[in-house]
């Protein structure tokens, strides 16, 4: 028995809809999670562990991500789905018992090893049950949960933080993850797992070498000194290390074979750099808003939720898209936009409204959702069953990736311009962003931390504009056809 076998309209309808409350669960969780970030760190402190509040939790998440993949396609997706789902949950609820950054970190790290089956296994099995041409326009729809989750994550976010406690943020997926777990158990078809496939373990953990080092040597290269070298050197022989293991491993993480495909590769890239610059946007927009503008959490929650608008717009229009022009303007069309908007925080002064950010904001979430759909699904279509699943993991994985790496980086900017311009400061960003000790500071002070901080974030921006404008490479890449015609 297979997972596709002879499903009926309604039974889709509520795989459908289990699927999308379990990516809403995964997505709301960045969302908030982003809004909440300076409540969280005016209370706890550790801003210079800012990044790895978000890079630990996408680094175990993409770690796992081909594990994940690989046993989809051995076991079947309902087994794994179940598992990676209260791997999540546990570690929702213990996120929100964290009384130190670093216990927030730890805890992290576990959610995200559930985190990573959310998104490939609910894409892989929407994949498997719509046919090529229906997943175009379905796949927009499971996108544009992002789009859902995002503009009422950081409303909510900051309504919770503002009128409970920021441990609540957590614990909101718990009903979310079970919900959608009862639906996936009733209408799910089950599927008889292979026996004797392997595991890639030692791949894995490679894997996890070259990343953890790469991360280290981003985020702490202000502190490293001469240990940076040795950071990028272990990151690079990890790397080389895991390149050979590949090449002889019986079950590698990503089969060599998939590599060959210009599209998948293309379509992996895409997903590399929308990663980089989501998490740059969503991790340093209301970062902004707060500690620049002195904007109260939902209003840095209002303006990040203008990216979820324009994100399921454009990934619902995508998908028609598609349908009458091919993949390649697609694509196009939505790095065009990603580069506009990216362009656009530059714009950004220490007297900007809250309406400029939201709209800012706006223009880069259509052409995220834009891009993103049309990578997803050119290599869905491309891929076929037995492969899919992988395929599909590869995608996420990359997605993963690139929001670590981008997070890490911007952060190693914005660290080293602080230190650069702020050397004798103690801890200036938890001050400016806890409205206490805001209002506590003398004004020439606040005046002079502004400036810094908001020149400092600026060259973040500049950062994530760069990494945009690799996007409208990569979509010259894409083929010119329609989802029709794979």
């Amino acid at each position: 028995m297979t997972e596709t076998a002879e499903l009926n309209t309604e039974h889709r309808l509520w795989i459908l809809i289990a699927c999308m409350l379990a990516m809403f669960m995964a997505a709301i969780e960045v969302t908030i999670v982003a809004t909440a970030m300076p409540t969280i760190i005016a209370e706890l402190g550790g801003f210079a562990q800012f990044g790895w509040v978000f890079s630990i939790y996408l680094l175990t998440q993409a770690v796992s991500v081909p594990l994940y993949g690989r046993l989809a396609d051995m076991w079947g997706r309902k087994r794994l789905f179940f598992i990676g789902v209260s791997l999540f949950l546990l570690g929702s609820i213990l996120c929100g018992f964290a009384h130190t950054m670093t216990w927030l970190i730890l805890f992290r790290a576990f959610q995200g090893l559930g985190a990573g089956a959310i998104m490939p296994l609910t894409t892989t099995i929407v994949a498997d049950i719509y046919s090529p041409r229906e997943r175009a326009s379905v796949q927009g729809w499971l996108s544009s949960v992002w789009g859902v989750a995002a503009i009422i994550g950081p409303l909510s976010g900051a309504w919770l933080v503002q009128h409970f406690n920021w441990s609540v943020i957590f614990w909101v997926n718990v009903p979310i993850g079970l919900f959608s777990m009862l639906l996936l158990a009733r209408f799910l078809p089950g599927r008889e797992h292979h026996k004797g496939a392997t595991l890639n373990l030692t791949g894995s953990c490679w894997l996890m070498i070259c990343v953890t080092a790469l991360l280290v040597a981003l985020l702490q290269a202000d502190a490293l000194g001469y240990w940076l070298l040795a950071f990028l050197l272990l990151a690079l022989l990890a790397g080389w290390q895991l390149k050979q293991h590949e090449q002889r491993a019986a079950a590698p993480l990503f089969p060599l074979a998939i590599w060959r495909s210009r599209l998948i590769v293309a379509g992996n890239a895409g997903n590399l750099i929308i990663g980089a610059t989501m998490m740059g946007i969503s991790a340093f927009l209301p970062t902004w808003i707060q500690g620049i503008t002195g904007g109260t959490p939902l209003q840095a929650g209002s303006a990040l939720a203008m990216m979820s608008i324009g994100w399921p717009l454009a990934s619902t229009l995508s998908g028609r898209l598609m349908l009458v022009t091919s993949y390649r303007f697609t694509a196009q069309l939505g790095a065009f936009l990603l580069i506009a908007g990216s362009a656009l925080l530059l714009l950004l002064r220490t007297d900007s409204s809250i309406m400029q950010a939201g709209l800012t904001a706006f223009v880069i979430g259509t052409g995220m959702g834009m891009t993103s759909t049309t990578f997803l699904v050119s290599v869905q279509n491309h891929a076929h069953y037995e492969i899919r699943g992988i395929c599909t993991a590869s995608i996420m994985f990359s997605r993963m990736l690139g929001s670590a790496i981008g997070t890490a980086l911007m952060g190693a900017v914005l660290n080293f311009n602080l230190a650069l311009r702020l050397p004798q400061a103690d801890d200036p960003m938890q001050k400016i962003m806890s409205h206490e000790s805001r209002q506590a500071l003398p004004e020439d002070t606040l005046h002079n931390w502004t400036g810094q901080i908001a020149t400092s974030l600026h060259w973040v921006f500049v950062v994530a504009l760069l990494i945009a404008m690799l996007t409208l490479w990569i979509a010259w890449l894409m083929p010119r056809q329609r989802p029709e015609a794979d």
